[in-house]
């Protein structure tokens, strides 16, 4: 008997070691699912914490964003009525400089005194009165039509009715109309007169004056040369070399216009710069019979964001302007004369129309602007005062 009790004790203690064994495993099994669900908990509790507080924040969100959206209204309805004070501000700044208006030359029986401002007679059936805006005491403009490239020139030879058309800025054609009305009223340049020439021209800086075409020649590496062509006879009489470098410009916004000619009641005159390091615009006064120099200033002008000039009764205009394109300005001048000072500078505004100018040209017979803005042909009136000498 002794054998069996031994078994069954031994049997029973085996029992009693795994019944232990897995009431510890289930003990422990019960404590990881217990801290399974207590993290479950936390984290349902923390996500809807974070869920509540990013509602609260989308909700100050949009409110944040309302209220921008109505500052917003407020401070674009206040720039709005900004720029209607400052539009007519500078309105009532052109009129109190109107004294200090651009100068005209005097005739030679008629230089003693200043006798006050005068206004431009209309030239021909062409220019109908109601046809111009006045845009304060000093300028009118009219707008003509629009043929041709962003950038080009046109102008009309003082001592006649003669118009003429440079597209682009380099070429070897240009086109001529017998007149401002002809030109106004003509599709394209279809009834024009093409010209052919015998050398290309650079840039928008020509002149024509007393029949003959004045203009820029520049090849690479090459000095600038101003050619003389006879409109009439077809030829070229003369030929002028300025040492320029070849990438040098006149004005920074306008990097085509290699150099600048201009004729005005006193003659022929040149804006240029020697080098693409120099400051400032230089000016040149030819001989327009034999494109002689006569005499060399430094305007003290400068080049940077200049966008055109021009010259009346030897007195440069600079017009300057930002590299997007904004309201043109005269903001510097140089009489050569030095009976004006950059200090009595008009402030003529031009008014913002397309673009920038790619040129502007001088008519010292009827006292106006020829301007090219972006494809526009655009004419301004000048009201001027008579210049002592």
């Amino acid at each position: 008997m002794k054998p069996v009790f031994v078994l069954l004790v031994s049997t029973a203690l085996s029992f009693t070691g795994a019944q232990h064994y897995y009431q510890g495993l289930m003990d422990y099994l019960e404590n990881r699912l217990s801290a399974i669900e207590d993290r479950m908990q936390l984290w349902h509790e923390q996500s809807h914490r974070y869920h509540t507080e990013m509602l609260d924040f989308k909700k100050l969100t949009a409110e944040a964003m309302n209220g921008l959206r109505n500052e917003h209204s407020v401070m674009f309805k206040d720039l709005e009525g900004a720029a209607v004070r400052v539009d007519r501000m500078e309105r009532e700044m052109d009129y109190v400089e109107a004294q200090t208006s651009p100068r005209a030359c005097a005739s030679k029986a008629d230089k003693v005194v200043e006798q006050g401002a005068w206004g431009l007679e209309s030239r021909g059936e062409e220019e109908q009165e109601e046809d111009w805006e006045e845009l304060h005491s000093k300028v009118s403009v009219k707008i003509l039509k629009r043929v041709g490239s962003p950038k080009g020139m046109w102008t009309r030879d003082p001592r006649s009715s003669k118009v003429y058309v440079f597209n682009e800025t380099s070429g070897d054609s240009i086109y001529q109309f017998n007149s401002v009305r002809d030109f106004s009223r003509s599709p394209g340049v279809a009834s024009s007169r093409q010209i052919k020439l015998p050398s290309e021209w650079s840039g928008p800086g020509s002149a024509v004056y007393d029949g003959y075409l004045y203009y820029i020649q520049q090849e690479a590496d090459m000095d600038m040369q101003v050619v003389k062509y006879d409109l009439l006879s077809g030829s070229v009489t003369d030929v002028a070399m300025f040492p320029v470098e070849s990438h040098a410009t006149v004005y920074s916004l306008n990097p085509e216009t290699v150099a600048d000619l201009a004729a005005d009641d006193e003659g022929l005159w040149l804006l240029y710069a020697n080098s693409d390091s120099e400051p400032n615009i230089n000016l040149a006064k030819m001989d327009p019979a034999t494109l002689d120099i006569e005499q060399i200033w430094d305007t003290r002008c400068p080049r940077e964001n200049a966008e055109a000039a021009f010259v009346v009764c030897g007195t440069v205009y600079v017009v300057y302007n930002t590299r997007l394109a904004s309201r043109s300005r005269v903001q510097c001048l140089f009489d050569v004369n030095d009976m004006v000072i950059s200090q009595e500078a008009p402030l003529i505004y031009f008014p913002r129309r397309y673009g920038a100018h790619a040129s502007l040209k001088y008519n010292p017979e009827e006292r106006q602007l020829y301007g090219w803005d972006d494809g526009y042909q655009i004419i301004y009136r000048l009201t001027m005062k008579r210049k002592l000498l």
